[in-house]
């Protein structure tokens, strides 16, 4: 596990308790389009064996598990998991287990879709051909993929830190406990995702909004 990854692993683990008020904004817009994430990966993934990296608290999982056909949700953080094992999911479709987002090899099942909300902008950029391998490796050939994320909008989720010689970006956000942490956290507008996916990936949609971002592809 890198320093990122583990930086990355302590903050949640302080937050797990709190992690879906980022959700609950009361601004109409962000809810209008978190509601057209849900939609849109709710059509691209119903009746899929779905494989779901960093599951977080599992406020995805409970969504889609509505749909999906079956789901592994993995996760890093055991805090994390804790509370996504308290959802009010069909457990005969829904197993969580710990897990790596670079290590999917370990998970020994067969999927035909992937989902990985909200964790493509804690991938280093150095990182994210390994870590886009091993995930299309495990889903397999015409395996269907959703992710989404934020867009940059200055003022929402923290300070915004760059560091000279370092391409990644960082937030400064404070814990619950009144602790700061640096957050490795990457975004990208639709442009540059298409130009990261295109060559890995068929079938690619890319969506941008003001506050959320979301693709659907197919692992060629």
């Amino acid at each position: 596990m890198t320093q990122f990854d583990e930086a990355l692993r302590r903050y949640y683990d302080e937050q797990a308790n709190v992690y879906d008020d980022m959700y609950m904004r009361s601004d109409l817009e962000w809810r209008r389009e978190l509601e057209a994430v849900t939609d849109a990966m709710a059509k691209a993934l119903s009746g899929r064996r779905l494989l779901e990296v960093a599951c977080g608290t599992g406020f995805w999982t409970e969504i889609v598990a509505k749909v999906a056909r079956d789901i592994v949700a993995i996760d890093i953080s055991e805090k994390m998991l804790t509370i996504a094992r308290k959802r009010k999911v069909r457990s005969a479709n829904v197993e969580y287990r710990r897990g790596d987002a670079y290590a999917l090899a370990e998970v020994s099942d067969e999927f035909n879709a992937g989902l990985a909300n909200f964790w493509f902008s804690h991938v280093p950029k150095a990182r994210i051909d390994e870590f886009l391998h091993g995930f299309h490796k495990k889903l397999g050939k015409t395996a269907v993929v959703f992710m989404a994320d934020n867009v940059y909008v200055p003022g929402i989720g923290g300070q915004l830190v760059t560091k000279v010689g370092i391409e990644d970006t960082f937030k400064l956000r404070k814990a619950s406990d009144g602790s700061e942490y640096e957050v490795l956290k990457n975004y990208y507008s639709s442009d540059t995702l298409r130009r990261l996916l295109s060559p890995k990936t068929s079938d690619l949609k890319v969506h941008e909004a003001k506050y959320f971002w979301w693709v659907q592809y197919m692992v060629p």
